[in-house]
């Protein structure tokens, strides 16, 4: 009688392989970091939000058009698609190295814990802004209640988006009816402080934060409806095989973009001083920017994944931004490094002249050192800093 022997179900495999990666998630996450440090270095620049010259002249309108019409409620969005499909990919991976569902959860929770505890060091150390600690929060609920459901209910989420088009259609037209009711006097965008950035010691800085933290991650944990739409384009694998989806991809870029772009108009040319309304008519138009900033997501992914299902031969620069890609976690965590180095009134503090075009060099600056950096990582077969740490600590 022959025996015959049954392998043990794996628990769970390591993390990914660089083989395993798809260019278009990475080349996204690589890019989008330039507008997520423009974004944040003149938050730290201004010691407030939005990060705009509140009285531009020149140039610096320029800047504050193209900050709050691109940038400002835009950029955060796509690392919310991306974060949601990354889950999808993950679980992916160890499904597809035998391991079983329980471990598939386990791990999924467990790395979503450690993001959790990631985001309050970073806030706590570094910047009252953070979004891993949101990251974890919702990469757990959907571990939970959305990873593991069929295409039938993940339908449901470009139901709410189509929805989501009709709220923005409606803002829109009450932020319409706003401007041609104005009849104040002119209202100027201006910065709302953040004590913490403001702080002129470090210690004073670290208390601010304690204090805005908590209150900045609940007002966004709401962005699990971007996150969900990752989920269900990864389901999908479209960023994986971009060019089979070039007519969807096309259809979002252009819907979702145009939605994104328009709605940041308006507040935009307030902030570069070309349009004059009273304080009513501004709080409507910035209402509409963020509401559409989150089309952002969405189009930007888009427009992406159009640019990688033409790249036929990986030129240098797309290898050296898609190292940073593979290496975000540490490249975000390295521009909140050096805001707080170059620019915090107790540190460098180079807030010389104008903030605006300060706050643009240097983030442009970091960027280009972040990327340069990865790519020298990538040759030499290190994952980065905080990914080695994330990955030893799920692992």
């Amino acid at each position: 009688m022959t025996s015959t022997q049954t392998l043990p179900a794996v628990d769970h495999r390591g993390p990914v392989t660089g083989k395993e990666r798809a260019l278009a998630p990475d080349l996204i996450r690589g890019a989008m970091l330039l507008l997520i440090g423009l974004a944040n270095s003149a938050n730290f620049a201004f010691a407030g939000q939005p990060g705009v010259a509140t009285s531009p002249h020149g140039f610096e309108r320029v800047l504050n058009l193209l900050k709050l019409t691109f940038v400002d409620a835009r950029a955060y969005p796509v690392f919310a698609v991306m974060f949601g499909y990354g889950l999808v990919q993950l679980a992916r991976r160890q499904r597809a190295s035998g391991a079983t569902p329980g471990a598939v959860r386990r791990i999924l929770l467990k790395r979503n814990a450690w993001l959790i505890a990631f985001g309050v060091a970073h806030a706590t150390l570094l910047y009252f802004g953070d979004f891993l600690g949101a990251y974890g929060i919702v990469g757990i609920i959907c571990t939970l209640f959305l990873l593991n459901r069929g295409d039938k209910f993940h339908r449901i989420i470009v139901r709410i988006w189509v929805f989501e088009i009709c709220y923005v259609l409606f803002t829109a037209a009450q932020a319409v009816v706003a401007v041609l009711t104005s009849d104040g006097p002119a209202h100027q965008l201006t910065n709302e402080p953040n004590p913490s950035l403001a702080a002129t010691s470090y210690g004073a800085s670290v208390v601010a934060r304690l204090h805005e933290y908590p209150l900045h991650t609940a007002t966004v944990v709401g962005f699990i409806m971007v996150v969900w739409l990752g989920i269900w384009a990864a389901r999908k694998q479209i960023l994986e095989h971009p060019a089979a989806h070039k007519t969807l991809l096309t259809r979002v870029a252009v819907v979702a973009l145009g939605i994104t772009f328009l709605g940041g108009l308006p507040l935009a040319l307030v902030g570069a001083d070309v349009l004059h309304v009273d304080q009513d008519a501004v709080n409507a138009l910035s209402t509409l920017s963020h509401i559409s900033g989150m089309f952002g997501g969405p189009g930007y992914v888009a427009l992406f994944g159009l640019l990688v299902a033409r790249i036929s031969k990986l030129s240098l620069p797309v290898r050296a931004i898609s190292a940073l890609g593979q290496r975000s976690l540490s490249g975000y965590l390295f521009q909140s490094v050096s805001w707080m180095v170059l620019l915090a009134p107790f540190t460098l503090d180079l807030r010389l002249g104008s903030t605006a075009y300060t706050a643009a060099l240097i983030a442009i600056g970091v960027w280009v050192t972040s990327v340069l950096g990865a790519y020298a990582m990538s040759k030499r077969s290190y994952r980065g800093p905080a990914e080695t740490l994330l990955r030893r600590l799920v692992y």
